[in-house]
């Protein structure tokens, strides 16, 4: 089974309960719902936790990146317990969709918690934002992971695979275009001057949001593919499976080497604006644009991977936004012609991002025609775990490299700003280099005339 294509078993578990492409656009909807309330909490940690612990909180930033790392590592292995937690979960509600619902408000309360710092000594609030961190983590893969296994398990047939993958890609736009537009005037706004209390408020407002649309996902979607056969594999048969699986290990690879960049650049980007380009308000240009491109970018992703596949459609992708983006260094003093390639370029790379759902939910049937069993909750984490990786190296890299530059908030000093220019620009390239290595390998795809 070693020469399986994705073409070949795609219908694999096609039945009347899974008509062809007839899921109702309100469950398509209400699944892209889901990603918007992971993308409105994550993405403000991700994009300004850095920020808000150096700068607000003020904490070294040597130790918060080992916090990073460490904790995004530990996040990464418990997405494969919650994964297999997932495949062996038998309710009412299904196998993922009880996951939405218990774990909606903890998610939304760790979300708030974590813009919160108390007035105490340093070894202090270093714990508590130690504590709410590493707690929000594992609350994002207690809802996160079950959502993705469950794309595979609404339907099985390839267009609606591409529809939800599409739906949770604008979802993931969406998420990050308002969170990473609105939420620092927002910190100002509410704020007045009082940087804490802005980050507060902002961080309950995102939260708040997040919990209604997890339950409405989960309120809304359900669950028609059925498993097949009892899932009593041993862990370590499970596991080893997994790792056998190429559709698998060429997603994981792919989102593993993409989230170290979208991480460092997330993490980076304000940093970035106000000491290099020494414009600040680029921020709500720039982190919109990093992902939240998407938006676009996953309708003009869905004719050409249909079309063309992803082998063809991310290679292409890769080598015009590697073009673009290795522009900006000459246009650093051009703000208008800066932000213009930038968008350009994360709009034609967004394009491979909306392909690492696809590869994701296709993996599930991969494993089916090798091994005999979907799998979806294992396979779901293991790309998780990918990204959790990524995210982990990316964003870690980022305050390590700051402390090491020795980056103050009250004096920056110009190794620091240097560190930061060759990060931005250098960092994005090799990884686009070492994606389409990666994509290469992908099995053949399942493409239509």
């Amino acid at each position: 089974m070693s020469g399986q294509t994705l073409s070949s078993v795609s219908s694999v578990n096609d039945s009347p309960e899974t008509p062809r492409g007839l899921l109702k656009r309100r469950e398509v909807l209400a699944y892209g719902a889901g990603d918007v309330a992971a993308s409105l909490v994550w993405n403000a940690v991700s994009a300004f936790a850095l920020i808000f612990y150096t700068d607000v909180a003020l904490l070294p930033a040597a130790a918060l990146g080992t916090l990073f790392f460490f904790t995004r590592i530990f996040d990464a292995f418990f997405d494969v317990a919650i994964g297999l937690s997932v495949d062996r979960t038998s309710s009412r509600w299904g196998k993922a969709r009880p996951y939405l619902l218990y774990g909606a408000v903890p998610f939304a309360v760790l979300g708030i918690a974590t813009f919160y710092v108390p007035d105490a000594s340093e070894s202090v609030r270093f714990l508590y934002a130690a504590i709410t961190y590493f707690l929000l983590g594992l609350l994002l893969s207690v809802v996160t992971i079950p959502y993705s296994a469950m794309l595979p398990m609404m339907s099985s047939h390839h267009k609606d695979t591409v529809d939800l993958s599409a739906a949770r890609s604008v979802a993931t736009s969406v998420g990050v275009i308002v969170v990473t537009a609105l939420f620092l005037p927002g910190v100002e706004y509410f704020g007045q001057g009082d940087a804490q209390q802005g980050y507060l408020i902002m961080g309950a407002i995102v939260s708040v949001a997040a919990l209604v649309m997890l339950l409405t996902c989960f309120s809304l979607c359900k669950e028609r593919v059925q498993p097949v056969a009892a899932n009593k594999l041993e862990i370590k048969t499970d596991v080893s499976r997994m790792f056998r699986n190429r559709a698998w290990n060429i997603a994981s690879g792919f989102a593993l080497l993409n989230f170290i960049r979208f991480g460092a650049l997330l993490s980076l980007t304000p940093f970035f604006a106000i000491n290099v380009l020494q414009q600040p308000w680029t921020i709500s240009v720039l982190l919109p644009a990093l992902s939240g491109t998407l938006l676009v970018g996953a309708f003009i992703a869905r004719p050409f991977l249909s079309r063309f596949g992803t082998i063809k459609t991310d290679s292409v992708a890769l080598i015009a936004g590697a073009i673009l983006f290795g522009l900006l260094p000459l246009f650093e003093s051009e703000p208008v012609i800066f932000l213009t390639l930038y968008v350009l370029s994360s709009l034609v790379i967004s394009i491979t991002m909306t392909s690492i759902y696809a590869m994701a939910a296709e993996a599930v049937d991969y494993h089916q025609a090798l091994f005999g069993t979907r799998q979806e909750g294992l396979l779901a984490a293991g790309v998780s775990l990918a990204i959790k990786i990524g995210m982990a190296v990316g964003t870690a890299g980022v305050a390590w490299a700051l402390a090491f530059s020795g980056y103050s908030p009250q004096a920056v000093p110009e190794n620091a700003i240097s560190t930061m220019r060759w990060l931005y620009y250098g960092l994005p390239l090799v990884v686009f280099a070492l994606q389409f290595i990666c994509i290469r390998f992908y099995p053949a795809d399942q493409t239509s005339a």
